[in-house]
């Protein structure tokens, strides 16, 4: 694997203006690669996200988990990957089918009934919390951060119980 992964970030809008211009010009990447088994073939979706990438100057690509985990071990170029996933189930299954540890910042993820407040911006269920605990046990270093250069919340070991006595 060549290509460099730069941060694999949790977002459930995947990419909008704040990822596709503060994050991609912060991290100096080339492309933004958004998995989602579901959005892979939203054609509407793919359109409006590849005007942000356009705008943003970086190429944009789409795949499933499986065809990601197919063709990242096999690139061989120089790439500086932003990966951009939808759900903290995502990037553990991207974990769980070898890739290696990486950085990984919770965005946006949207209230949804089931889901305790963590911050204004990001809200989990008790599934999300064993999710991240795994990633942090596999060596991901996991953080919070809204945009670059805002405070950066490292996340250890979370417990879903503290969550709901915010």
């Amino acid at each position: 694997m060549k290509a460099e992964i730069k941060l694999i970030r949790v977002d459930n809008r995947l990419v909008h203006g704040q990822v596709g211009m503060s994050w991609t010009n912060s991290l100096d990447v080339d492309t933004i690669v958004v998995i989602d088994d579901e959005g892979v073939n939203d054609i509407f979706s793919q359109k409006l996200m590849m005007s942000i990438a356009k705008a943003a100057d970086v190429q944009l690509r789409f795949y499933s988990i499986e065809d990601f985990m197919e063709v990242i071990f096999k690139n061989e170029s120089s790439q500086k990957l932003f990966i951009v996933v939808k759900t903290i189930q995502i990037a553990k299954q991207l974990a769980q089918r070898g890739l290696p540890a990486q950085r990984l910042n919770l965005g946006n993820i949207h209230y949804e009934r089931g889901r305790m407040p963590f911050n204004k911006k990001v809200y989990l269920t008790k599934e999300d919390v064993e999710d991240l605990n795994y990633l942090n046990q596999k060596g991901y270093s996991v953080f919070y951060q809204d945009v670059p250069g805002s405070p950066i919340e490292k996340i250890e070991e979370l417990h879903y119980e503290s969550l709901i006595r915010r």
